[in-house]
């Protein structure tokens, strides 16, 4: 089975620093049932494409590997070694999962910016349902071309793309036409599924079939997947993507973590840290020795175990991180003396009422030297086509500001509270109406 990505454009070559493999130098890795191998059968300048074979050993599959106690997983005759299937995936992971986060260390701007990709899958398996690969990919920004081979296809996508987008999608859309994985497909795989697809499923207009199929059609899978990305579906504006491509709370993240990593900042606490999405980046910088995720929902923090990991996880990274439940508008001494407090997309939760005492919990009891609070711009929803004049962009909205009303407030509050106050934009700006997030960083008045 056979994997291509083809970058076209300038200093293409670059594919390889994307993919922490030399295009110079062939690579073999060990799966479990056989051999990955990466090779680079065009380079230059203009056009430059990157391989991934898998040489699935059949004999492996249909009796064991050797020291098991278990038997093959397959029958004597059949496709598996051919075709383009969960093995696949199973190799992205293991062969490209760097490129997969996103992480270029000196190419990180390269990394972030949507490139002229192109991919070919050999092989795919797709019975009856070719009529899908266009309702599939092409919601997620592809041109889709396919050959027919019986039962199978050699599909090929194009599109303006990040590379880790690019892997992500095909990491998840491989299974789906696949009907048969080569593992057990269990509740770790809803959560690997939501988070590997958490920026573009929950509005893709085939998110049904995806999830079905991703999860074999297990009926209790499939409903744990929905309950979890029905918070999703609340979203009346889905957020917009940076010019660069890059997801706006992805962007928001980075930002955030940029900042506490600049101040020096040890000890992090993350108020209303839902699921965990920040609390995962900031694992893995280790400048951040204690990180301490609190949230009212105990759903969220169930959730947001689940994303780190915390059961498995090595005892130094259980030590690194706890999850609490509390609310923010309540004074409670495990919030205090902390370095630096996150409230990322929170405020605008709190009911006006109560901004008052989330207000004396985060300046005055809590009291950390560095406060980083962000909100949505409420004159930035003009440019959500689809939001209906007036109306916020999550259901659960209390309330959303103008970038006056948000700096009036929070002018206030640093001068009652004895900090400064900078503000500043996230993501990009649309003339007239500012950007979609508008964040505020607090620092104590020594």
């Amino acid at each position: 089975m056979l994997l291509t990505i083809t970058y076209t454009g300038e200093n293409t070559t670059d594919l390889g620093f994307l993919l922490f493999k030399n295009p110079s130098r062939p690579q073999v890795f060990e799966l479990n049932y056989g051999r990955a191998y990466v090779f680079y059968p065009k380079i230059s300048n203009e056009c430059t494409t990157a391989a991934l074979l898998l040489d699935i050993n059949p004999i492996d599959l249909t009796r064991g590997k050797e020291g098991s106690s278990s038997s093959g997983i397959f029958e004597y005759v059949n496709d598996r070694p051919y075709v383009s299937s969960s093995f696949m995936s199973v190799a992205i992971s293991k062969v490209f999962g760097t490129a997969m986060t996103g992480r270029a260390d000196a190419y990180q701007v390269l990394s972030d910016s949507p490139l002229d990709l192109s991919a070919t899958i050999t092989m795919l398996p797709c019975r009856g349902e070719q009529n899908k690969l266009s309702s599939v990919f092409e919601p997620l920004g592809y041109d889709v071309s396919y050959e027919s081979q019986g039962k199978y296809v050699n599909l090929t996508i194009s599109g303006k793309i990040r590379l880790r987008d690019l892997l992500k999608h095909i990491y998840v859309l491989i299974p789906v036409f696949d009907r048969h994985k080569h593992y057990w497909v269990g509740s770790d795989e809803v959560e690997k599924l939501l988070r590997i697809g958490e920026d573009w499923l929950p509005n893709h207009p085939e998110k049904t079939y995806i999830t079905g199929r991703y999860l074999s059609r297990r009926k209790s899978l499939v409903n744990l997947a929905f309950e979890q990305l029905s918070e999703s579906e609340t979203d009346t504006a889905p957020e917009p993507k940076t010019k660069t491509g890059q997801n706006l709370n992805e962007k928001r993240l980075e930002t955030v973590v940029n900042i506490l990593k600049n101040t020096g900042a040890k000890k992090i606490l993350d108020l209303g840290c839902g699921e965990g999405r920040l609390l995962k980046q900031l694992l893995k910088n280790k400048q951040f020795t204690q990180i301490t995720g609190m949230d009212v929902s105990h759903t969220a923090l169930k959730r947001a175990n689940e994303r780190l990991k915390l059961e498995w996880a090595s005892e130094s990274l259980q030590e690194r991180v706890t999850l609490i439940q509390g609310s923010l508008t309540y004074k409670d001494a495990r919030i205090a003396n902390y370095d630096a407090a996150c409230v990322i997309e929170v405020i605008e939760h709190l009911d006006i009422p109560r901004l008052t005492a989330f207000e004396r919990v985060l300046f005055e009891f809590a009291k950390p030297p560095i406060i980083i609070l962000t909100t949505p711009n409420r004159e930035y929803n003009a440019n959500y086509e689809k939001l209906p004049q007036g109306e916020v962009r999550h259901s659960d909205h209390r309330f959303e500001w103008t970038r006056a009303e948000f700096c009036s407030w929070a002018e206030e509050n640093a001068k009652k509270f004895g900090y400064t106050v900078e503000i500043s934009d996230i993501g990009d700006a649309a003339e007239n109406h500012g950007a979609p997030t508008q964040m505020g960083v607090f620092r104590i008045c020594e």
